[in-house]
């Protein structure tokens, strides 16, 4: 190997170790021997070989996805939860020293935590107000990891999975609730055509020539309708006379 080779290598060497380039979204957390010195980046950073340590930190948005736990809830129904944790390093220093690795601590966080809220709660109130849950699981999680440099930016609930037994009885209250509100519905709606008719009724028995012109009106309507036979109904005002003779 021609002298030229080993001090091209040697430069190289020394450049790869003494130089250092991070993108905009990463810091290193510089160790000099074993101390910290500060959070460096990004772009071209210096540091000296043998002496200092680097840990390059992102500072991206990750997504950590929960796995489903199994919660028993407070009214004793036993199902599975699983959720998806978005959160970002805001302190790369906190991050490197206050835990050994957050992103796992972060995750079995999470579990818990999953499942404490979870089981704190009916299962009524699990599947009608996600989105109270996910809010009141996002602060918990942001406090706690909060000494680690970890800021928690959302945590939604995906999936509730019940067992079979209880998806057959929310299907037979579903079906009984349609039914009852179908039973309502109809009854309300007797109870309107029945005022109409009193009200029309009131009305027409005040003025007999209102009377004349609904007996009209039906007569016109049974011949429309093309029929063999037509009833003609008769008055009992027409009756009247007999009656009073008969007495």
């Amino acid at each position: 190997m021609t002298p030229i080779l080993v001090a091209a290598f040697i430069i190289f060497f020394i450049f790869t170790q003494v130089v250092k380039i991070l993108n905009e979204y990463e810091r290193a957390v510089v160790f000099r021997l074993g101390r910290l010195i500060a959070s460096k980046g990004p772009g071209i950073i210096f540091i000296i070989p043998f002496v200092d340590k680097v840990v390059r930190i992102s500072l991206r948005l990750e997504t950590l996805d929960v796995p489903p736990q199994d919660v028993i809830t407070r009214d004793n129904v036993s199902i599975k939860v699983n959720a998806v944790v978005y959160y970002r390093v805001m302190d790369p220093n906190k991050s490197v020293v206050e835990v050994a690795n957050y992103a796992y601590a972060t995750s079995q966080l999470a579990q818990t935590t999953l499942r404490s809220v979870c089981g704190q709660a009916e299962l009524d109130e699990l599947l009608a107000e996600r989105e109270k849950i996910s809010i009141h699981l996002q602060e918990l999680l942001d406090k706690d990891t909060d000494p680690w440099g970890i800021k928690v930016a959302k945590v939604e609930l995906k999936h509730i999975d019940l067992p079979p037994e209880m998806q057959r009885a929310m299907a037979k209250q579903a079906e009984a609730e349609r039914e009852r509100r179908a039973k309502v519905i109809h009854a309300d709606g007797e109870f309107q055509a029945s005022t109409k008719l009193a009200e029309a009724a009131t009305i027409i028995s005040r003025d007999p020539t209102a009377l004349q012109l609904r007996y009209l009106q039906t007569l016109a309507e049974i011949s429309s309708e093309k029929n063999s036979t037509i009833l003609f109904p008769i008055p009992i005002d027409l009756f009247k006379a007999f009656i009073k003779k008969d007495d």
